[in-house]
């Protein structure tokens, strides 16, 4: 891993951990993505964190290589839906494996398990699935693109409850992944952020303003639960560990805090005005 830390004056390391989400470049022409960039080095963070949606099948690649190029600091990234759009799941898989040991600050989470940001804190992250835990998936009517435009989704050809089967899958990824890394990371470390694409909880769900009531038809699309129950898991296992989650997909914007060391924060998006969510700044004394 790579990381790139800062002393301030009063001789403590800092980090300045750089969030955005749901960025999909596929939008954006050169002009603009350059632009965007440059807004980025502005902050000036030390590491970056994209919560998923960063383009498609078909350019994810160039978007991931353009901007660890251009930026030259560790991006740390997952994978939201939208990257497996006109592709599948093991081929996009495959090409982000690749760069990932090809560009030494390029780092996809979920073969990164636990990453040391500083002596107290640690990062996380899988892209997990809105897998219809939450809410009345058959029930709902909705279709997302998803349906048709991953070839994995697009093989049950509508026929949801095979559609439900897979995404339940998918999500259940997610969830065994944290499982493991959560309680590893939670013994070390005081601070946890935690990245994912889909909200984790029905409560973090946000969109125009609000969070879906259980009748609302586009819960079971906007929520990993799978994800949800690991990290609520790990949460309860370990009180003593503040537990960020970073999340995004709704293009809502909201907070909220489950439990005194449980807060999630849902990253609103608009396409084609990419933004810095946040920046957080890390920060322990030095030894």
């Amino acid at each position: 891993m790579w990381h790139y830390f800062r002393n301030n004056s009063n001789g403590n390391t800092t980090i300045r951990l750089a969030w955005t989400t749901d960025i999909h470049l596929n939008f954006l022409k050169m002009a603009a993505i350059e632009q965007w960039l440059c807004q980025v080095a502005v902050d000036k963070p030390d590491v970056l964190l994209i919560t998923g949606d960063i383009g498609e099948a078909t350019d994810l690649a160039k978007h991931l290589i353009h901007m660890v190029e251009r930026l030259d600091i560790p991006i740390y990234f997952i994978l939201g839906n939208h990257d497996y759009y006109r592709g599948s799941v093991e081929s996009v898989r495959e090409t982000v494996t690749k760069l990932h040991h090809q560009y030494d600050k390029l780092n996809w989470l979920p073969l990164c398990d636990v990453v040391k940001l500083n002596e107290k804190t640690a990062l996380v992250g899988h892209g997990g699935w809105a897998d219809g835990g939450y809410g009345d998936f058959l029930r709902s009517g909705v279709v997302l693109n998803d349906y048709i435009m991953i070839k994995d989704l697009a093989a049950c050809k509508l026929h949801m409850p095979q559609v439900l089967q897979e995404i339940r899958r998918l999500g259940q990824e997610a969830g065994d992944y944290l499982r493991k890394v959560l309680p590893a990371a939670a013994e070390t470390y005081q601070q946890v952020y935690v990245a994912l694409h889909a909200p984790p909880f029905q409560e973090a769900a946000w969109h125009e303003g609000r969070t879906p009531t259980d009748q609302d038809i586009h819960l079971p699309h906007f929520t990993c639960k799978a994800a949800g129950d690991a990290v609520l898991y790990a949460a309860i296992q370990y009180p003593e560990t503040q537990f960020t989650v970073l999340c995004g997909h709704t293009h809502g914007e909201g907070e909220v805090q489950l439990r005194p060391n449980l807060r999630v924060l849902t990253g609103g998006a608009e396409y084609g005005y990419p933004q810095i969510k946040q920046v957080f700044t890390v920060q322990s004394e030095a030894k």
